[in-house]
């Protein structure tokens, strides 16, 4: 048997391993359903109501949403679950870490197909590896950056419903069924946690931790205070959409001066990676000498700090914030 035929048949037994494991160690769902309907029938006693509460409330909770053995361990390092709901996926932790050893083992194997030369195919391994972490990065930015553009118009949307007399769950819903996603997604799930009995302060707070836009944090704050203090909360919310269309424009022109700067790095930034396997293609010989000979290992090593170095340095010369 060939050697890579072993390593897909060792990969695959792993994997099976860790499947077999991962069932085992998750949670049966009965406890969950049991909680809620305790919950909701009033069953539970005050103590235990008062714990569930402070828990973000069982209702609110997917019946299912049970830890498996990654997300026991992942969550020791924070609130690793809060990327999935920003990118709106149904990934999760286990699911992820099987998509990029699989799109590992896939690397492993173009290399081998293409027939690169051993110090190469680590290095195609894990950028394949690492592809579906920069698609989860790039469908929670597109997200996050999509609800910004929709939350001026949410905010007018909500200062009319106030004005015509309407209550603010009444706005939310409205909202909610009006506008699309991502906005409309998140208005209607803290409409829903009102229905639930959850206070509409703790909803909002949720929705800001869901949604890291300091533009949400300014109204949250501004809702939290009408209801303490009083005030035409229409107006405030006017204002807060009028100083969103204003950074908008602002970060648009920002954006527009800034253009050549940004192309001019990605041009410095990709260049010494094209003429490296240019080079590579036409005399590869040529290249073996920075992976055999310890000068050679050095100065690969200096050129990766130093193109690191000019990435950041690009980076907060162009990233103005607004």
């Amino acid at each position: 048997m060939s050697p890579l035929m072993i390593g897909i048949a060792a990969f695959v037994g792993v994997a099976a391993l860790v499947m077999g494991a991962v069932l085992l160690l998750r949670n049966k769902p009965t406890s969950k359903i049991e909680e809620r309907l305790d919950l909701i029938t009033g069953a539970n006693t005050p103590a235990a109501l008062k714990e569930a509460l402070s828990k973000q409330s069982v209702l609110t909770q997917p019946l299912f949403d049970t830890p498996a053995l990654f997300e026991r361990f992942f969550e020791r390092f924070g609130r690793i679950n809060l990327l999935f709901e920003q990118a709106d996926t149904s990934l999760t932790i286990t699911k992820l870490l099987i998509i990029c050893a699989v799109m590992a083992v896939m690397g492993v194997l173009v290399g081998a197909i293409v027939r690169l030369h051993f110090a190469f195919i680590p290095l195609v391994a894990l950028a394949m590896g690492f592809l579906p972490i920069v698609w989860l990065m790039f469908r929670r930015k597109r997200r996050l950056k999509h609800f910004a553009a929709q939350l001026p118009e949410a905010m007018e949307m909500l200062a009319r419903a106030l004005r015509s007399g309407q209550s603010m769950g009444f706005g939310f819903n409205m909202v909610a069924g009006e506008m699309g996603m991502p906005i409309g997604k998140e208005f209607n799930r803290v409409f829903e946690e009102q229905n639930l009995g959850i206070p509409l302060e703790e909803s909002l707070r949720n929705m800001t931790e869901r949604i890291p836009n300091l533009d949400l944090k300014f109204f949250v704050t501004a809702v939290i205070l009408q209801r303490q203090t009083g005030g035409d909360l229409a107006e405030i919310l006017d204002k807060i959409g009028e100083l969103i269309r204003d950074r908008f424009r602002i970060w648009g022109q920002v954006q527009a001066l800034t253009g050549e700067g940004r192309l001019s790095g990605v041009v410095l930034l990709g260049l010494p990676f094209l003429l490296f396997f240019t080079v590579y293609q036409l005399n590869p010989k040529y290249l073996m000498v920075l992976f055999t000979d310890p000068m050679g290992t050095k100065m690969l090593g200096i050129a990766i700090v130093m193109q690191l170095l000019g990435a950041l340095v690009i980076r907060k010369i162009v990233n103005i914030k607004v």
